[in-house]
Order: C-alpha cells, then sequence, then structure tokens
C-alpha cells in the first residue's frame, strides 16, 4: 500500500520556476484548500483502512477455525490414547480369560482342580501387577484411615488398640493412587 507522504500542495518538479505559480493561476497544483484533492486522500485512505481491516479479519477468522481444528483433533487423540490403554489391559489378562475356559472344559479331580485355579490366579495377579495394581497390607498393621475401611471393631488387650485383626476384602493402589481402600475388623482396648 503506498501512501503520499509530501505536504499538501507542494509539489515536486525538476523545474523549480515551473513550479512556482501565483494565486492567480489557473494551473496550480492541488493544495490542501482544494476540496476535491482532500476527498481523493481521505477516501484513499479510507479505502486502505477497510482493505487492511478484511485481511485482519481474514486472518483472525483463519486462526480461529486452525484453532477450533487443532481441539478438535487434540480430543480425538486423546480419546484414541484412552481406548488404546484399555486395549492393552483387556490384551493382558486375556490369556488368563482362556486359561479359565480351558479349565471349565476338562474333567478332573477337586484337586487338580483347586490347584488349576491357583495358578491361573496367580497369573491374573502377575498380569495384574504388570499393569500397576499393587495390594494393600493390612493384617497385623496399624489401621490408616487412609488406606483402611474398619467394618468390625473388638474389644481385645490381645494385641495393641487400632491393630487390624483380620481382612475380608483386599484394598489395592493402582500406579500410587488408591484404588480401593481395605476392609478389615479392628482392635480396640478394652474400657
Amino acid at each position: 500500500m503506498y501512501m503520499d507522504t509530501r505536504e499538501p500542495g507542494v509539489e515536486t518538479s525538476a523545474n523549480p520556476a515551473a513550479s512556482a505559480t501565483t494565486p492567480g493561476d489557473s494551473g496550480s497544483a492541488p493544495n490542501a484548500s482544494d476540496p476535491v484533492a482532500t476527498l481523493e486522500t481521505i477516501t484513499a485512505e479510507r479505502d486502505h483502512l477497510i482493505e487492511e481491516k478484511n485481511d485482519l479479519l481474514d486472518r483472525l477468522l483463519r486462526r480461529q477455525a486452525e484453532f477450533d481444528n487443532f481441539r478438535r483433533r487434540a480430543e480425538r487423540e486423546r480419546t484414541d490414547v484412552l481406548e488404546y490403554a484399555h486395549t492393552e489391559s483387556v490384551r493382558a489378562i486375556l490369556p488368563i480369560l482362556d486359561d479359565f475356559e480351558r479349565a471349565l472344559k476338562t474333567e478332573t479331580t477337586g484337586r487338580e482342580y483347586a490347584r488349576g485355579m491357583e495358578l491361573i490366579y496367580q497369573r491374573l495377579a502377575d498380569a495384574l501387577k504388570k499393569l500397576g495394581l499393587e495390594p494393600i497390607s493390612a493384617k497385623g498393621q496399624k489401621f490408616d484411615p487412609h488406606v483402611h475401611h474398619a467394618v468390625d471393631m473388638v474389644e481385645t488387650d490381645q494385641v495393641e488398640d487400632h491393630t487390624i485383626l483380620d481382612e475380608y476384602q483386599q484394598g489395592y493402589n493402582f500406579r500410587g493412587r488408591l484404588l480401593r481402600p481395605a476392609m478389615v475388623k479392628v482392635a480396640v482396648t478394652k474400657k
């Protein structure tokens, strides 16, 4: 965009004598008092500003569209990652499901069946441990309300106060965070 930086009413030319005019000359150059020249200058500047505004508006709309596309793509990628994480978890447990199916199809004595179930349980526990599951130790420990859930309290003087006597349900941490508290029986001192 070209903008005229000359002073209004001053015309530059190679011949200084030709540019000098007298107030009565009809061939004088447009000056600040010439309303037509002033109107043309203002109109040109207005057109330039409108064009610049339209260009900026177009850029803004493009950036907004790019951002919306980025947001949608990021959300889709996040969903894909979560789906893939679940897929890997299920894939790690599938062999154990296969073992259960084989065990149910086999005719065995009670002792062999129990041994098979122990092996399958151990395989499941190992697979979940690899995924980040950690059991919370409870029996014989001091009661901690952050990781234990007391469902029974027994008065006794045989063990220290708030010692866990029994565990009804195993508690678990998953990757360092509490997944499920252990349900326990807690000793309290007799009064």
